[in-house]
């Protein structure tokens, strides 16, 4: 793992430069306006830009991992933009990465990794990144999850020297770990040691958003100690058991400590596997009896196809379809939501898996999210959801939802749709009477 470390320090003068917006970069004075954006596309299932970050001395490092085919060279540039809100009309500052700075990885599966280093004093907290790769005229994909990523730095962001990585050394990249997995924790300079703690945690679905706020369950103050130790500097970690776990990396050298959460999950999460992952979801869709006996079914996985099947009244194909439908959508959600509990289990998860990915989402100044629905409001016109961040030590990236009274006929005309979809009753797999 030193060789990240080591992985295109920056020299002294190339950090002055890039302080002062030199090498010719684009954009150093004040752009011209442009319309607000819209994030929906960013919540699009399938493979995205990841980013994540490090602090180096006086300096930002990311860490970017293009999905496959990574298109990069002549046309294909890698551009940042530093907002000073996701409502902002007008950026801070707009450059251009030259490629000879951006220490491209190619990975075999075609994926494609990039590193480079910003001065901290031009991004305080509370600046929003804008990282977008490919041809400047691009406007629709504009914001394609495939090359656009946003960024939002807080002050843990600025202050972590220490990234997570792969077992091979490779920053991971994202913030929870599979049972078993092998993975470790790179700082900047010293290594530094490490204080694990697993928490227990009871990750409890979200509620409809008709919800009375003050129905909701109050959370512990303090979370219950389960185990903890300390590793030695540079040792990898395998945590056999899922779970919440809070990393404590620093001590060392007079670094100060800094906190992160890791969700430990089972099997091969975000993906399902089992049948007990089947049938949780569809909590969302059924009663605790209708769950219970899909559970005490011989063959709970036989099970849950029949209960799909049977919702589609015999049609084959369309029981294939919802199954594929609901089941794409969780795992797209747990990939997306995943926080102190599966993606699934939150407010977001909970809209995203019912009614889809939303048509459109606007981020606003103080962090709220709204996501427009085109249909699935009164007599079939619009709606919208609200989301208000509540960002916590375990849980820096989590909304929860604005419930409101009047979400409630709306919200069991979309669980009826999964219910009794319009096609149920067509097809050549359909039951006929004799």
């Amino acid at each position: 793992m030193r060789r990240l470390a080591n992985w295109g320090v920056l020299s002294s003068v190339w950090l002055l430069l890039v302080a002062s917006g030199g090498f010719g970069f684009k954009g150093a004075g004040r752009a011209p306006l442009v319309p607000r954006p819209d994030f929906a596309g960013l919540y699009r299932p399938g493979a995205r830009l990841e980013v994540d970050t490090r602090r180096e001395g006086d300096s930002l490092r990311l860490y970017l991992r293009l999905p496959a085919p990574a298109r990069l060279g002549p046309g294909y540039s890698l551009h940042i933009t530093a907002w000073p809100s996701y409502e902002a009309k007008q950026p801070l500052w707009q450059d251009s990465i030259p490629r000879r700075r951006q220490q491209p990885r190619p990975e075999a599966d075609g994926s494609r990794r990039l590193s480079f280093c910003l001065a901290a004093a031009r991004v305080p907290a509370g600046t929003v990144l804008q990282l977008h790769t490919g041809t400047p005229d691009a406007k629709d994909d504009y914001q394609e999850l495939k090359t656009t990523a946003w960024l939002r730095l807080t002050p843990a962001h600025l202050a972590r020297s220490f990234v997570l990585t792969d077992s091979v050394g490779l920053p991971l990249l994202r913030r929870y770990v599979r049972a078993g997995e092998p993975f470790g924790v790179d700082s900047y300079g010293l290594y530094q040691p490490v204080r694990w703690t697993r928490y227990a945690v009871n990750p409890l679905a979200a509620l409809p958003p008709m919800t009375n706020r003050a129905a909701l369950p109050a959370g512990p103050k303090v979370l219950p100690v389960l185990d903890s130790a300390t590793t030695r500097p540079g040792e990898a970690f395998r945590f056999a058991d899922a779970g919440l776990y809070a990393l404590r990396v620093g001590g060392a050298g007079g670094v100060a400590p800094r906190t992160l959460a890791v969700l430990v999950a089972e099997n091969n999460y975000p993906a399902l596997t089992t049948a007990a992952e089947l049938i949780e979801p569809l909590r969302y869709l059924t009663t605790s009896q209708e769950r219970q006996h899909l559970t005490d079914a011989p063959d709970p996985k036989r099970a849950v196809d029949r209960f799909w099947l049977d919702i589609a009244q015999g049609n084959q194909t369309l029981g294939k379809d919802l199954i594929r439908r609901y089941y794409g959508r969780v795992t797209a959600a747990n990939h997306l939501f995943a926080a102190h509990k599966a993606g699934w289990l939150t407010d977001r998860g909970l809209l995203y898996v019912v009614l889809g990915p939303p048509p459109s989402v606007r981020r606003l100044y103080n962090g709220e999210e709204r996501w427009f629905y085109s249909e699935g409001g009164v007599n079939g016109g619009p709606v919208t959801y609200t989301f208000r961040p509540r960002p916590s030590t375990f849980a820096p990236d989590y909304y929860e939802l604005v419930r409101r009274p009047e979400y409630e006929l709306l919200w069991y005309a979309a669980v009826e749709k999964w219910r009794t979809p319009p096609t149920a009753l067509t097809g050549p797999n359909v039951p006929r009477a004799r």
